[in-house]
């Protein structure tokens, strides 16, 4: 999609862009990517943006919800499985206000850094994958 006057894609074709995403990640991070659930919505919860402090719905492109592999512990009960949240509306607009980056890009972008806390990954993991961080 390169044409700002095309249609925004829905949150199924949203997704897609995101499991292109996850494909193209090194193999050996394709796996344990796949155990954490995605979930595409237009805007956080208004429950989120409490949690998080956070007034302006637009600010916030994407949310890890878990316990990183780092600090996990067989004794741990998962409560609920870890996710990752990507706001289709804020990073749309983000993309729009860019007019420099693809929008593929920049759902890659948004969403390997989510799956950067669940890794626990530094920022020199995150170069390893993500250009926009070197």
């Amino acid at each position: 999609m390169s044409n700002r006057n095309d249609t925004p894609p829905d949150a199924e074709e949203f997704e897609t862009i995101v499991q292109s995403a996850i494909t193209a990640l090194p193999q050996i991070f394709r796996g344990p990517a796949l155990a954490v659930a995605l979930r595409v919505e237009d805007f956080a919860s208004e429950a989120m943006m409490q949690d998080l402090e956070i007034d302006d719905p637009f600010s916030l492109t994407g949310l890890y919800e878990g316990i990183p592999l780092t600090e996990k512990s067989v004794l741990d009960q998962p409560t609920h499985p870890d996710v990752i949240w990507l706001f289709r509306r804020p990073i749309l607009d983000e993309w729009i206000a860019r007019d420099d980056v693809g929008l593929a890009e920049l759902v890659t972008h948004v969403y390997v850094h989510e799956l950067a806390h669940h890794f626990g990954w530094s920022d020199a993991d995150i170069a390893a994958i993500d250009e926009w961080w070197t």
